[in-house]
């Protein structure tokens, strides 16, 4: 079966790079990625632009924009990006020159999305600062990534990346297509019942789980946990509606996939793992050449 990773990071972050090395025990790097992709038959991998002036200083309000990938100077063949919005720096007086640079880069056809940081930027997602970078997106005809529920840094703010937010973010962008990342956890009913009602609503299934491979195996046994993430897929029962994404490298990949396929009904894993990603992040079938790569 051919996967699609629809939310990974390939950012010189300090928070990942410590969880890569001391919870995770990634291979944070090119070749890693390229590894763990290769041995386990997936084909593409969408990362979300992030970046930090100053190590450790993310949610960084001087970052560029857009934000994109350094982890490396070059970024794999086999990765496209959905670059990050930085508000802060949309909400000052060079806004018309941020907003050039973001448009300059979701041209290039590398790009499939945008990602918005709810949350961690103190910025309400229907905040007017936004609403240039949506209609973009509509005009691109791309996929907007939210990040939802419990941030990965102490200065994130819970009610601003609650995925009830989307919900009027969805009813007053209706010609843009949003996908709440990691299913809002630990929000999933909620998350849930906005992707129920707004049919321009999707949701990943990545960062679910940050652990090893004991670890992830831990809590795939564990049924009350099981049994939170699976009450919100059985309340929307539309697979069409979630995508598979590893949040790499929280997470190695392998552990990951053997845990969404306990979750999900075998019915449904060419969706969910593959097919979903190309109906939503649609430049993908440009980007990659899927049966070539199989």
């Amino acid at each position: 079966m051919k996967i699609i990773d629809a939310h990974i990071h390939f950012s010189r972050i300090q928070s990942f790079k410590h969880t890569a090395d001391f919870i995770s025990g990634v291979d944070y790097s090119s070749a890693g990625l390229e590894k763990e992709y290769a041995e386990n038959g997936v084909i593409a991998g969408i990362a979300m632009g992030l970046r930090e002036v100053e190590s450790g200083g993310f949610p960084d309000g001087r970052a560029p924009n857009p934000m994109g990938l350094d982890l490396e100077d070059e970024i794999p063949g086999f990765v496209c990006t959905c670059p990050g919005i930085n508000p802060v720096r949309l909400d000052s007086d060079n806004r018309k020159k941020e907003l050039e640079n973001i448009e300059k880069e979701i041209s290039k056809p590398r790009v499939v999305g945008i990602k918005i940081y709810a949350g961690y930027y103190h910025y309400d997602l229907c905040h007017p600062v936004y609403t240039p970078v949506y209609r973009l997106a509509e005009e691109y005809g791309l996929p907007v990534a939210i990040h939802s529920g419990a941030t990965y840094s102490p200065r994130g703010l819970l009610r601003l990346s609650h995925p009830l937010n989307v919900d009027e973010l969805a009813v007053k962008f209706r010609n843009n297509v949003f996908v709440i990342c990691h299913m809002g956890d630990p929000w999933i009913m909620d998350t849930a019942a906005v992707i129920y009602k707004n049919p321009n609503v999707y949701a990943d299934i990545s960062g679910l789980i940050v652990a090893d491979p004991a670890g992830v195996e831990e809590s795939a046994g564990n049924r009350l946990f099981m049994d939170h993430i699976a009450r919100g897929l059985v309340y929307e029962t539309n697979y069409d509606r979630f995508l598979f994404g590893t949040d790499w490298p929280l997470v190695r990949v392998k552990p990951y996939i053997d845990f969404v396929r306990r979750l999900i009904p075998e019915e449904h894993h060419e969706k969910v793992f593959y097919e979903n990603a190309l109906r939503v992040y649609s430049r993908l079938r440009n980007f990659v050449d899927c049966e070539k790569r199989m």
